[in-house]
C-alpha cells in the first residue's frame, strides 16, 4: 500500500471541462447544482478556484472531494473556509473536515446524485456498493460539512 494519500489527477480533457464548467459558474450557469469555489492558498496566499458540487444531506451542505486529497482539500484544512459563487450571488461558509467514520451517508447519496460524473475517481465503489466497500474507501474522499455564512 503506497504512503502517500489517495489523488487522482484529472485528464487534459477533465481538466479543460472543469475550467468550462468553473467559467460558466462564475457567469451564473449551474449545471445540476455546481458551483465554482474559491480557497486561499496555503502557500501563495491567492485564492483558488474549482468547481465543486455542493451536496445537501439532512439539511447540512458538504462537499466531497472526489478525486482524493487533491490541492484544494490540503487548502481547505489550512484555510477552515471559502467562498461558493453561481453568477453574481458569492456566499462564504466555513468548513469542519468530517472523521471517517461520519462519512458513508453523505458519501452513499453523494454518489446516487453526482455517480455519473464522478464513479471514475471511486475506484469501483458506486451508490449501490455495500457500507463496507464505501466505508473502506473513506479515508480516500475527504469530506467538508459547511456552513454557509449570512
Amino acid at each position: 500500500m503506497s504512503s502517500s494519500p489517495y489523488y487522482l489527477k484529472g485528464s487534459p480533457l477533465n481538466v479543460r471541462l472543469n475550467s468550462v464548467i468553473g467559467w460558466l459558474a462564475r457567469h451564473g450557469l449551474s449545471l445540476a447544482g455546481t458551483a465554482e469555489m474559491s480557497v486561499k492558498g496555503r502557500k501563495s496566499g491567492r485564492m483558488q478556484r474549482i468547481p465543486v458540487n455542493p451536496h445537501t444531506y439532512e439539511g447540512a451542505r458538504y462537499l466531497v472531494s472526489a478525486r482524493g486529497h487533491s490541492q484544494w482539500v490540503r487548502n481547505m484544512r489550512a484555510a477552515g473556509g471559502g467562498e461558493l459563487r453561481v453568477g453574481r450571488k458569492v456566499r462564504a461558509f466555513t468548513a469542519v473536515e468530517l472523521p471517517d467514520a461520519e462519512k458513508l451517508p453523505i458519501l452513499r447519496t453523494y454518489l446516487e446524485k453526482w455517480g455519473w460524473e464522478v464513479n471514475q475517481y471511486f475506484q469501483g465503489v458506486t451508490a449501490k456498493s455495500t457500507d463496507e466497500e464505501i466505508v473502506a474507501a473513506a479515508p480516500d474522499h475527504p469530506v467538508f460539512r459547511i456552513t454557509v455564512e449570512g
